[in-house]
């Protein structure tokens, strides 16, 4: 027997499967080689799909949703902030694979929820793999360079 038509997906767009990022090591991963991507509603972190050593590819959405105290202070709001974004998340069609760090707004909660949908689609869309992005070296730009009055002179005199 056969599923009913409207049960099979749609060719044209691809299911990608939608997975929390775990653990201390992913999410320091994402925010240090991440892209950031801003709107009123969310700060999103993203950077490309790749599967961790040993891992079989499978292209995924992997995002990791945080709410901060300083955001919203209750935590039933904090709960339903990461509900409302979930659900967007979950019923947005054509996720792109990527691993992600998404950091909603107080807005998130009196936001109409298409808008919302929107906002995260085109946030995902607009993300660029190709670009470099992040320190490398994980150091920021500029801090502990030496100063020129604090270099240290050698001690006693140069022998030539």
């Amino acid at each position: 027997m056969q599923p009913p038509s409207s049960a099979t997906p749609s060719p044209t767009v691809r299911k990608v499967a939608l997975v929390s990022l775990r653990g201390d090591r992913e999410f320091r991963k994402v925010r240090s080689h991440g892209q950031v991507i801003r709107t009123r509603f969310f700060q999103l972190r993203v950077t490309d799909y790749r599967p961790r050593y040993g891992e079989v590819w499978r292209p995924r959405a992997i995002i990791g949703i945080v709410v901060p105290k300083k955001t919203l202070k209750r935590a039933v709001d904090r709960n339903r902030a990461r509900r409302r974004v979930h659900e967007a998340l979950r019923t947005l069609p054509g996720l792109p694979p990527c691993r992600a760090i998404l950091s909603p707004a107080a807005l998130v909660l009196d936001a109409p929820f298409a808008e919302l949908q929107a906002a995260l689609g085109k946030a995902l869309g607009s993300f660029d793999p190709k670009a470099k992005t992040g320190n490398r070296a994980g150091a920021k730009p500029g801090r502990g360079a030496a100063k020129p009055d604090a270099l240290v002179q050698p001690a006693g005199p140069v022998q030539p």
